[in-house]
């Protein structure tokens, strides 16, 4: 399997521990940020999309004007408008990158967000809606003539667009969300399908489910890759990284005292945050490092539990979820530019070479 790694970046910096600092749009941070992690050997950065945040469109046009290599995971929500202009939006921005964006379609992330820009269907009527979305979306990108579409959400007449994008046949397609409705839709659509961080027994299930969604909809079971969110904490000794871990436990603490979280809901109730609550709920440390605590403490609103430990040890844990199935590999930082490098140079190459091993046995045992 191929496989990427991936940090994040934001209009400015802040995280669970870090407050917000700095004007809205930071384009010092943004600029350093994404720069260090090409350094560090960064594959992909994702950025993300909520109602009250600056336009990631242009913020991810910024980082391919200030990097050389690394690519985007550009968050896009279906529905705030029609698939025809979006198509033409990420065409484009694909063609000034030359094929360094990954499109990473949300659904909704709750009803309280989507409702600042409108959007006030209920849960499965936006997959369906996501459903049409992206079947007018890919017709957009590899269609060679202008075509009609008459569907439940959408209706276009000599539907066209010049630009199409810059890798082919299409941008891939990412795809988020844990409820079967969101399941249902990966198994027609997704290339790749994201999960959050859940213990290896809750991964191995989840693949499964969108393996079967792929056979369903006339794919293969190996169509689609897979792609683990989670966060790391890495210290040159186990004790360290544990000591480091309990700061910043506390410090999420404070945080979460303080704000509503990103989506507005203080206890989210989309199935991925369900999911990562339950599994904080049977431990605070699960398989040999996924630490659960924070999720458990700010109600899991993002990729909220963390593998802990030396690079060695994170870097083993990390080729638990490889061998269970997983590709690509995303570390959102409590310290965002910190771990995003301490990731890229200590610990994804430890990961590579454990991935070659396995490999190349594959191979002798051809």
């Amino acid at each position: 399997m191929q496989s990427e790694f991936i940090g994040h970046t934001s209009n400015r910096e802040g995280s669970d521990v870090v407050p917000a600092a700095g004007p809205v749009i930071d384009k010092t941070y943004i600029r350093k940020h994404v720069q260090a992690a090409e350094a560090a050997g960064i594959d992909r950065l994702l950025i993300g999309q909520f109602a009250q945040w600056p336009d990631n469109n242009q913020i991810a046009a910024y980082v391919f004007s200030q990097t050389e290599r690394i690519g985007a995971l550009l968050a896009h929500r279906p529905g705030l408008m029609a698939p025809t202009l979006g198509a033409r939006q990420l065409a484009t921005l694909d063609q000034f990158s030359e094929g360094r964006l990954w499109v990473h379609v949300i659904t909704g992330g709750s009803d309280a967000d989507q409702a600042r820009d409108g959007d006030f269907e209920d849960h499965d009527t936006r997959y369906a809606r996501t459903d049409e979305y992206l079947t007018v979306l890919k017709k957009v990108w590899e269609s060679d003539r202008p075509f009609d579409h008459e569907g439940r959400f959408y209706k276009f007449r000599g539907a066209f667009s010049q630009v199409k994008p810059f890798q082919k046949p299409r941008i891939p397609i990412s795809f988020g969300g844990s409820s079967d409705a969101a399941i249902a839709v990966a198994g027609k659509h997704a290339d790749i399908y994201a999960l959050w961080g859940e213990p290896l027994d809750g991964t191995h299930e989840t693949i499964a489910k969108v393996r079967a969604a792929a056979v369903a909809n006339g794919r293969s079971a190996h169509d689609i890759r897979f792609t683990l969110a989670f966060r790391t904490v890495v210290a040159e000794t186990e004790d360290a990284a544990w000591a480091k871990a309990a700061d910043i436990l506390e410090k999420v603490k404070s945080q979460v005292a303080r704000s509503a979280g990103g989506n507005g809901e203080k206890l989210p109730s989309n199935v991925g945050s369900v999911r990562l609550r339950e599994a904080a709920g049977r431990g605070k440390v699960l398989d040999k490092r996924l630490w659960t605590e924070v999720a458990e403490a700010s109600g899991a609103g993002g990729n909220s539990t963390a593998l802990v430990g030396t690079p060695e040890q994170v870097a083993e844990a990390i080729l638990d979820y490889y061998d269970a199935g997983v590709s690509n590999f995303l570390v959102r930082g409590f310290y965002p530019t910190e771990d995003t490098v301490t990731y890229g140079r200590d610990v994804v190459p430890l990961v590579k070479a454990g991935i070659a091993e396995r490999e190349a046995r594959k191979v002798a045992a051809e």
